[in-house]
């Protein structure tokens, strides 16, 4: 009997030994997952029934993206101008507005897609460059004008950008060209794009050349394709890069984004 309690104590003492080793193993293991915060909910609920407790918790839960809103995508003012409420719900009381909440809200009832997407692209992008911070992603509705708002290791998706190439809105205000990108399927390549751009700025953007600046952007595009695992983005300039690390295996894509010298890409074209 004193020898079925001892076994039975080392048994349980070898058995948290392994739990104490694999537990760390387990915590670093668990990739950080990406879900679209819903923030325009909140601010279709506000902006279509006027509803006060969905404005309070904006601020209080979303108040970075809610001053985002305001001062850099709708630029009517301060967050913190006494009447900055009362103008926000006046300018969406436009009918043109009203559609658009209503039909982004419709359409994107369900991001399932766009979070999957989302989360494979991040995981391969980890493999490539493994530092790359995991941005805070949400949603929210514009007025027609920026598509994805960067800043401070979020990304903000402007739904009313990306209503479909057939949506009759888009008619009015955008060329051909610039509508077929307007697309639910352009969201994740959109946001890895601006991503990616916020992360590896091209700097002294003004003093390169235009080649240059093809280049860069190029550079961002090519990673862009690599993270979602085919090549969405198409250009000769993505081509050239494709062209020069091909030949260089060498080369890290996190140096290859850093790199300012685009001299040695340019002579491997030859």
């Amino acid at each position: 009997m004193r020898f079925s309690n001892y076994l039975l104590l080392l048994l349980v003492f070898l058995f948290e030994a392994c739990e104490l080793k694999l537990k760390p193993f387990e915590e670093n293991s668990v990739k950080q997952h990406i879900e679209v915060c819903r923030y325009d909910r909140l601010e279709s609920q506000y902006l279509t029934t006027g509803d006060f407790s969905a404005l309070q918790q904006m601020n209080t839960d979303y108040p970075m993206e809610t001053r985002t809103l305001l001062e850099d995508v709708l630029r009517i003012g301060e967050v913190n101008d006494p009447q900055i409420n009362h103008k926000f719900l006046a300018f969406f009381q436009d009918s043109t507005l009203q559609t658009i909440i209503s039909d982004a809200e419709s359409q994107y009832a369900n991001m399932d897609d766009i979070n999957k997407l989302l989360n494979v692209s991040f995981d391969r992008l980890k493999i490539y460059i493994p530092t790359i911070p995991i941005p805070q992603v949400y949603a929210q509705i514009g007025a027609l004008d920026q598509s994805i708002v960067v800043g401070n290791q979020t990304i903000g998706i402007s739904l009313d950008k990306y209503l479909g190439k057939d949506y009759p809105l888009y008619k009015k205000y955008y060329y051909p060209s610039q509508i077929k990108t307007m697309t639910r399927d352009n969201i994740v390549p959109d946001c890895l794009n601006f991503y990616l751009l916020s992360l590896y700025p091209m700097y002294d953007f003004e003093s390169r050349t235009q080649l240059e600046r093809d280049l860069h952007m190029g550079k961002i595009m090519w990673v862009c394709n690599i993270a979602l695992g085919n090549k969405f983005f198409k250009s000769r300039y993505i081509n050239m890069i494709e062209k020069y690390m091909n030949r260089n295996k060498t080369v890290s894509i996190d140096s290859l984004l850093r790199n300012k010298d685009y001299s040695h890409i340019i002579k491997s074209q030859k």
